[in-house]
């Protein structure tokens, strides 16, 4: 109580500390930069001129990753939410300068539109009923404020896919195909030349003799900037410490399971026990259950459904008799044959399925209970039994089974085990003719066995399995060896250390700070985190824990700044098209000739012919794709012969032997018309992109931390 009375006394002394306390905080974030107060520090990032929020970017991924589920990572949603945000901001760039909006009477029409078919908001005849949509509209706002919410969502999609479409419609619009154009593609197309011509292909220079430096890749980097502009990047080096059983733990597995082959329990202390032997044991599915990873699976299989290492030896048991214990994806095992039967490997038969409300994949539309449903199964049984013509027509009017009804009912011939365990109990263990009704998880069946093939040995197999895995001894150990190599990669050379180990070390390079998956280990978001902090600095190494088991330790080798990629990195781009600019320089000075036949003879070649070339298509037979030597070539006349042509494939020299000219039309509307109906094509497919290239876009996602 004492204390209490202190602490009473104290208050206000204790109010100005925290106060204090909190006031020094605010100050050391604004000087770090850790705090901010302005509207950028709350970004994700800034399209033409539209901030993007964190907070609603925020919102708008976790209903993005309640609509998807687990079938995408967080990185993934977050980064489709952001080109889903680019798109909008970009494209409502356009509609603003253009002045298109969508007002709320054609969001009715858009609505009447999108909702037609929908029965929940037509009348009686069918037909949209705009008095329920508004009753429906007005109920969500009224009792359900997220239903609300989604429905105001839905109508704004709506208006933005009407705007888009709009939009690219007024740009269609604008691509017309004019008759100059019509006559043009025409001429691309028809005109042709038949050639003769020589090529020496630059790979008659060995590389080795041209010599290309780090300047000149430098210089053509800086020529060519746009294609050489790079995001900022890291490169890292990792060991991964994979947790896997050692070979004490698989003998202690196998020594395990022997125990049960042989009846005998032996304890830390030496002591024996003695327990029921796995092939004395009555109950097989408890004592199945209580000692194996893998829980008893009563069905019978044929000797095709086994595992082929291990097939033979299980159908040369007899019953009672044990093999194993064997190893068989990723499990220790040993097996016991349990029991033996004849039965058909194929059947054919037709259903009539009746759902009720709860049964598996049963739609909305279904009415009835478990017991009606049974009731109506057995009425039809009793038709069908007095008339089996009538199970087709009974099909079509009372199955809810829409993979089948077509086919009346029928499944054809299919294999033991295909269909669910009653179903196929019934099937296989009846014979041809058989009816009945059976009741499984999507309702009641009334089955019609219509054929059998001839019966089979199958066998019904227990197992023992365990699972192989690390002991905790050996885990301990793993995380003992990652943990020690962390601290001495942190003092000493990473790579030898590793080597000295017997380590792996594996690089991944050019890694973007958005990235989330590595080579070889799979989604580490973390670690492409850590590499991009500020604080990691090259040469730091770090420990990670991964989802899957086990450790990785990483070294951050080198950061990349955004910019003109280095010589060393693109010299794998620019270093070949550097090589073949000096070998046709090489070629060109090394002969000096006026004739196809003087130069094929100084290079010791021959001439070739090609026929039928055009514009459209700038392909030559035996050379490949050379647009620049076809152009050369229809610039000249009939007979001519051009200069060395520095080409893609190596230097020509081409003279023309005939003109086609392509076939006068009196008219090139056709031709016109099909090249507008291409520029249409295009804009689908290109103008976004296009739009997005000249945008301007700030990406602060990595700087949010929202990854």
């Amino acid at each position: 109580m004492a204390i209490l009375s202190k602490i009473r006394q104290k208050t206000l002394v204790l109010i100005l500390v925290i106060a204090m306390a909190l006031f020094a905080f605010v100050l050391s974030g604004l000087f770090d930069g850790s705090a901010s107060f302005s509207n950028k520090g709350q970004n994700v990032g800034t399209i033409n001129g539209k901030d993007i929020s964190r907070e609603e970017f925020l919102q708008k991924v976790e209903i993005a990753q309640q609509q998807l589920g687990g079938s995408a990572t967080n990185t993934q949603v977050m980064n489709r939410v952001w080109e889903q945000e680019v798109r909008q901001a970009v494209l409502e760039t356009q509609f603003d300068a253009l002045g298109i909006t969508v007002e709320k009477d054609q969001i009715r029409d858009l609505l009447k539109t999108a909702l037609a078919t929908n029965p929940q908001f037509s009348n009686e005849a069918g037909i949209f009923d705009e008095n329920k949509l508004n009753e429906y509209i007005a109920n969500l706002k009224e009792n359900s404020p997220e239903g609300y919410a989604g429905w105001i969502n839905y109508e704004q999609s709506l208006a933005t896919n009407a705007l888009q479409q709009n939009y690219y419609n007024l740009v269609k619009a604008g691509l017309t195909g004019t008759l100059a154009e019509g006559e043009l593609e025409h001429k691309l197309d028809g005109n042709k030349v038949d050639i003769k011509y020589v090529q020496v292909p630059y790979s008659s220079i060995a590389d080795s003799l041209v010599k290309v430096s780090k300047s000149e890749i430098s210089s053509y980097v800086s020529n060519n900037k746009k294609a050489f502009e790079v995001e900022e990047s890291r490169d890292i080096r990792f060991v991964e410490f994979k947790e896997v059983a050692s070979v004490a733990d698989e003998s202690a597995i196998i020594n395990e399971l022997s125990t049960y082959l042989n009846g005998q329990l032996v304890d830390e202390t030496g002591r024996k026990d003695t327990i029921v032997a796995f092939s004395k044991v009555k109950d097989n599915q408890d004592y199945i259950n209580s000692k194996s990873d893998i829980k008893f699976n009563d069905r019978f299989v044929f000797k095709s459904s086994l595992p082929s290492k291990v097939a033979d030896s299980l159908m040369n048991l007899e019953v009672g008799e044990t093999y194993g214990p064997y190893k068989e994806a990723g499990y220790f095992k040993i097996s016991k044959l349990i029991a033996e039967k004849q039965i058909p490997d194929s059947a054919k038969v037709r259903h009539i399925l009746i759902p009720f409300i709860g049964s598996q994949s049963a739609g909305t539309d279904v009415t009835l209970t478990e017991d009606q449903a049974k009731v109506k199964a057995d009425s039809i049984l009793a038709v069908v039994k007095s008339n089996r013509s009538k199970f087709p027509e009974l099909v079509t009017e009372f199955s809810a089974d829409q993979g089948s009804v077509a086919n009346g009912g029928r499944y054809d011939w299919h294999a033991y085990n295909t269909m669910v365990p009653e179903f196929n109990d019934f099937e296989f263990n009846g014979k041809t003719g058989d009816l009945g009704v059976v009741k499984t998880v999507f309702g009641f069946h009334v089955i019609e066995i219509e054929g059998l093939t001839s019966k089979k040995r199958a066998v019904q197999i227990g197992t023992i399995a365990r699972k192989i895995e690390p002991s905790e001894t050996t885990t301990a150990k793993i995380f003992r060896d990652a943990s020690k190599f962390e601290i001495d990669g942190a003092k000493g050379d990473f790579e030898a250390l590793a080597k000295e180990n017997n380590y792996t070390v594996r690089p991944v390079n050019g890694m973007k700070a958005l990235d989330e998956s590595i080579p070889g280990i799979g989604n580490q978001r973390p670690i492409v985190r850590w590499a991009f902090e500020d604080e990691a600095s090259v040469g730091d190494v770090k420990r990670f824990s991964l989802s899957t088991g086990g450790y990785v330790v990483a070294q951050l080798v080198a950061k990349h700044k955004a910019g003109l990629m280095s010589a060393e990195d693109a010299s794998a781009t620019v270093l070949p098209i550097l090589r073949k600019e000096k070998k046709a320089e090489l070629i060109k000075n090394r002969v000096s000739v006026s004739t196809l036949e003087d130069l094929a003879t100084a290079e010791n070649t021959s001439v070739k012919t090609a026929s039928a070339i055009t514009m459209k298509s700038p392909t030559i037979q035996g050379a490949g794709r050379e647009p620049l030597v076809v152009g050369t070539a229809f610039g000249l006349g009939e007979g001519e012969t051009s200069g060395l042509i520095e080409g893609v494939n190596g230097v020509y020299m081409v003279q023309v032997t005939k003109v086609t000219p392509a076939v006068k039309l009196d008219n090139y509307q056709a031709a016109a018309n099909r090249l507008e109906q291409q520029k249409a094509a295009t804009v689908n497919s290109k103008l976004y992109n296009a739009l997005k290239e000249a945008a301007e876009i700030e990406d602060n996602r990595a700087a949010s931390q929202v990854q």
